[in-house]
């Protein structure tokens, strides 16, 4: 039975991703740092969103294609970056370019996943991607690592802004669980605690790869991030992963994308797991939205057939919601398609599958 044969619903390729994994990487990637609030946050502003649908609109024909730093795409999604992939699928970071590939959206890739920038650039064949810097060294240590973007096709670079320490993430400490690619001594952790506006500077100085900051949680950090000629504002908490108690990217986005007001492309990930959490983030202004522990659920339940079937039911689920909502594209959603709203279901990181004990699935 192939990928698209076995699973019909993405709640079935998230309980095969917790069949298939062991407690350790399962708990690393269902869980964030301390309460894991910002986390449920993160699906808490999701789900304080509603749609505001228009009717008698033909959209027969519904197209949910959309564009990446001027190139086309086939959804308005990326891969977002993820450290130790290799917990969740053999072929890592190689396995979600494969997949990536496949399906037509672009891969960020994180400098702390195997098999590394050369062997994935090569999974990916001619398709975009984008590099995610983790400052471990000084000022020649990351130019060489921005060389070795652009010389391995990479057409942007991307700097994490809100990683200057390892959070505590207890879920992982608990169960004595260490990734792969994270070094016991924390080495070089330094140069990430220094990152600052002054190395954003230098890097529009030195380099021409158009600059993402990934990080991003406030107005007033947008606002800098612009009038420095930052290309990227990029939205995210992490996945809840960093600072305990902060408030959802969705929640965020807004006041973001007003401080930005169109000098740079907005992206925002942050608990979107299905179409109508897409459809909300491009309604509200957002570009790209980035999925991270959506991408390792797929690929943890049946490796590069398990993502692209993850992409395929997640690009349904977005046409679906596109042609209720009374709009034939993307190009035709605005801010008035959505409201606030209470939400319904208690949230957490599996919130948006409120049936997945019900309907696991078939087994193997």
């Amino acid at each position: 039975m192939n990928a698209t044969e076995k699973f019909l619903t993405l709640q079935e390729i998230v309980a095969a991703a917790r069949r298939n994994l062991a407690p350790g990487p399962w708990n690393y990637l269902a869980g964030a740092t301390e309460t894991e609030t910002t986390m449920r946050r993160n699906r808490l502003a999701l789900d304080s969103i509603a749609f505001r649908p228009r009717v008698l609109n033909d959209v027969s024909k519904v197209d949910s294609k959309a564009t990446f730093m001027g190139k086309p795409v086939r959804l308005p999604l990326m891969l977002a970056p993820v450290g130790g992939m290799e917990s969740f699928a053999e072929g890592a970071a190689a396995d979600a370019a494969r997949g990536a590939a496949q399906f037509g959206i672009p891969q960020m890739l994180s400098s702390v996943c195997q098999p590394g920038l050369e062997a994935t650039a090569a999974a990916a064949g001619g398709n975009t991607r984008v590099f995610q810097l983790y400052v471990r060294g000084d000022e020649p240590w990351t130019d060489d690592w921005v060389r070795r973007a652009k010389d391995n096709g990479f057409t942007a670079f991307c700097f994490t802004v809100d990683s200057a320490f390892y959070s505590r993430r207890e879920r992982d400490i608990a169960g004595r669980f260490t990734k792969p690619w994270r070094p016991v001594d924390n080495s070089g952790m330094q140069f990430q605690a220094a990152l600052s506006w002054d190395q954003v500077r230098r890097y529009k100085a030195r380099h021409d790869l158009p600059l993402i900051l990934k990080g991003i949680a406030t107005a007033e950090d947008a606002e800098i991030a612009v009038r420095e000629g930052v290309e990227v504002v990029y939205v995210s908490n992490h996945g809840g992963r960093q600072l305990d108690h902060g408030l959802g990217s969705a929640a965020v986005l807004p006041e973001v994308l007003k401080a930005v007001g169109g000098k740079a492309e907005v992206w925002v990930d942050g608990g979107f797991m299905r179409g109508s959490d897409v459809v909300k983030a491009i309604a509200l202004g957002a570009r790209t939205v980035g999925i991270g522990r959506l991408m390792c659920l797929g690929l943890a339940a049946a490796g590069v057939p398990g993502l692209v079937r993850t992409l395929e039911l997640l690009e349904e689920e977005v046409r679906i919601c596109l042609g209720l909502l009374g709009v034939t594209s993307f190009a035709g959603l605005t801010p008035r398609h959505v409201t606030a709203a209470a939400p319904v279901f208690a949230p957490h990181v599996l919130s948006a599958f409120p049936l997945l004990e019900e309907f696991p699935g078939p087994q193997e």
